[in-house]
């Protein structure tokens, strides 16, 4: 699952681990990501040491074993995290499904944790770069979820995911009890208060949030990317 960050994320984890046929794994690329660059993001140093900061290790990990003998492994990839030189030819071994959001809500969730994002932050074009690849290779769109829709009607949308995926949908991925969880990424303090104070999807959002004028100019360069990948959404 290939997404931008504040963007339903780690919610969509929490729904898949609660089948009980499905392994996750919380943003492979994330240490490799941060050690490669050496972008300030809150608990770097901690991310790099916890995880695999060799990108080369993480992709086979990706393709290799599912972990506890599950059937169903899901990741939690950040479109920002495949930067250049990172090989994406592991991605050819997997489904490759994309989760997107209208970029004004991402701008508003993602400045609350972390101030004047950029638009390589907030991922947009990277995810546009990435679709566009596995559509290439494909040679058909591969499959769109927005998170609005899931929060409208997380039944309906899931199960449309699910039978696109060609897997039954599960009652378990409705629902999750509170609080931290195993697979959250060592990150998890920083960005996972909201989702750890939840039992489920939230409610339907409502209108687009106002922005100051600079993060409305960044939300307006996003929005391109956005919408043509919405176009294609389940």
């Amino acid at each position: 699952m290939w997404s931008g960050p504040r963007n339903l994320s780690t919610a969509m984890m929490y729904s898949f681990a609660g089948r009980g046929d499905c392994a996750v794994w919380d943003e492979p690329f994330y240490a490799a990501y941060l050690k490669a660059t050496g972008i300030a993001h809150p608990m770097a140093d901690q991310v790099i040491s916890a995880g695999i900061a060799d990108p080369a290790r993480v992709a086979n990990a990706c393709l290799g074993a599912i972990p506890d003998g599950k059937p169903l492994f899901y990741q939690k990839h950040m479109t920002l995290h495949m930067i250049a030189g990172f090989d994406r030819s592991f991605m050819a071994g997997l489904t490759n499904v994309f989760l997107i959001r209208h970029p004004a809500r991402v701008i508003a969730s993602y400045s609350k944790k972390r101030e004047a994002p950029t638009l390589a932050d907030i991922g947009f074009v990277q995810q546009a770069e990435l679709f566009d690849q596995v559509a290439d290779r494909l040679g058909a769109a591969p499959l769109v979820v927005d998170s609005a829709d899931i929060r409208a009607t997380p039944r309906e949308t899931l199960g449309r995911l699910c039978a696109a995926l060609g897997i039954p949908f599960a009652e378990g991925m409705l629902r999750w009890p509170a609080g931290p969880k195993p697979y959250d990424g060592p990150w998890a303090p920083h960005w996972y208060n909201a989702v750890h104070a939840s039992t489920g999807f939230d409610e339907p959002e409502g209108p687009l949030p106002t922005l100051p004028d600079a993060y409305r100019a960044l939300s307006d360069r996003a929005l391109s990317y956005y919408e043509r990948l919405a176009a294609l959404r389940l």
